[in-house]
């Protein structure tokens, strides 16, 4: 049965993404919003993307290159293969068929892309899976890929809940962390296009992905950087307590958590830089903030202006714990594979080439379902 509180005790079953058909990302308004702080060229906000809202699906797509999404697909089945060699139990989604038909809401059309990045659009506390509102037009049916998995976790015991799902019309979304980038940011930024106002438009509503919210036993912290974010976080907390504190932390970044802050086991973060440490509730400051060493250039595939980087090097800390003493990391990442190491950890090494390309790790690419241990203050 489902149960999970936390992001390190140990892991006994846990479902692992799908990259089968990944092949375009759609850029349009909602697109962009999301990516917008990390749609870079190394240090340089780069402003040859092409705004392409309100024009036909095939005129939108920004076509990756087939090599990478084999090796992808090759990535993620030896991500699975690896975390099944541990003993456990790896449930997989429904693979999206090629050339699917495009999904749509009230004025919109979108390509749908497969569920890999599993974190974003699931939270799952104690036995409860909570399907979260979606940020991106193209993966708003992404879910349903799952739908069979949680309909079994169901008749075995689980909670099934789905937070309100937004119209997202162009006036959905609150623009805010992005207007304040394009000034911010030092260099070029694409500005994101005016939102064209329509008869469905119900003001700016509630949108938050899972991956913002980190787990702490009764405690659960929610990354808050926009209106969208905070109606969320605020569903989340009526919704929850008072069996769960749910804390938040203003804009720690975008969106996601997982590439700034992780628990590794209770009393230890992995941290992006040891700043992290202040946006952090007051009884959490006092735990130990690992911050490994600046992420190595060469570490990455070099990319041309045909390829669209979606995330920035910080991707790898993204990691997956087996249990507080174990975590999955990125073969390529050797400084951050030598801190672990040197506090203690057992690293497994696990190929992950195009990151930066797809926008997620293997904390992103997995969503445990079961790890053993019950729900647990640890603040006290």
């Amino acid at each position: 049965m489902v149960s999970t509180y936390n992001e390190w005790d140990p892991l006994e079953e846990v479902i692992v993404g799908s990259a089968k058909n990944y092949v375009s990302h759609d850029r349009e308004l909602s697109f962009d919003v999301f990516f917008h702080e990390n749609l870079f060229r190394s240090d340089w906000a780069y402003p040859r993307l092409q705004q392409a809202t309100g024009k036909p699906i095939d005129q939108r797509a920004w076509q990756i290159a087939s090599r990478y999404t084999e090796e992808l697909a090759e990535d993620v089945e030896q991500l699975a293969q690896t975390i099944s060699s541990f003993g456990v139990r790896v449930h997989r989604p429904i693979e999206l068929p090629a050339d699917p038909e495009p999904i749509a809401g009230f004025g919109w059309q979108a390509p749908p892309i497969p569920a890999l990045n599993l974190r974003d659009n699931t939270l799952i506390v104690g036995s409860e899976i909570i399907e979260t509102p979606p940020a991106i037009r193209s993966r708003y049916l992404e879910t349903r890929l799952l739908a069979k998995l949680y309909a079994e976790f169901f008749e075995e015991g689980a909670t099934w809940t789905t937070m309100p799902r937004p119209v997202l019309t162009d006036m959905s979304f609150d623009l805010s962390y992005a207007r304040d980038t394009e000034t911010s940011l030092g260099g070029p930024t694409e500005v994101i296009e005016e939102p064209h106002a329509g008869p469905y438009d119900v003001g700016v509503e509630m949108i938050l992905d899972g991956a913002q919210a980190l787990r702490l036993g009764r405690d659960i912290i929610v990354n808050v950087a926009n209106e969208n974010h905070r109606k969320g976080y605020e569903w989340l907390r009526r919704h929850l307590e008072p069996k769960h504190r749910v804390h938040m932390v203003y804009r720690m970044s975008d969106n996601h958590i997982d590439s700034m802050i992780l628990a590794l086991r209770p009393g230890v973060f992995l941290a992006r830089h040891d700043g992290i440490r202040d946006l952090m509730p007051e009884r959490f400051k006092n735990w130990k903030y690992i911050v490994p060493p600046p992420p190595d250039a060469a570490s990455f595939p070099c990319y041309d202006d045909g390829d669209l980087v979606l995330t920035s090097p910080y991707i790898d800390l993204n990691v997956l714990s087996l249990s507080p003493d174990h975590v999955l990391v990125n073969q390529d990442c050797i400084g951050l594979i030598r801190t672990l190491e040197g506090e203690g950890f057992g690293v497994t090494p696990v190929q992950h080439r195009h990151r930066r390309l797809f926008g997620g790790g293997f904390h992103c690419f997995t969503l445990d379902t079961v790890r053993r241990g019950g729900l647990v203050d640890y603040t006290e």
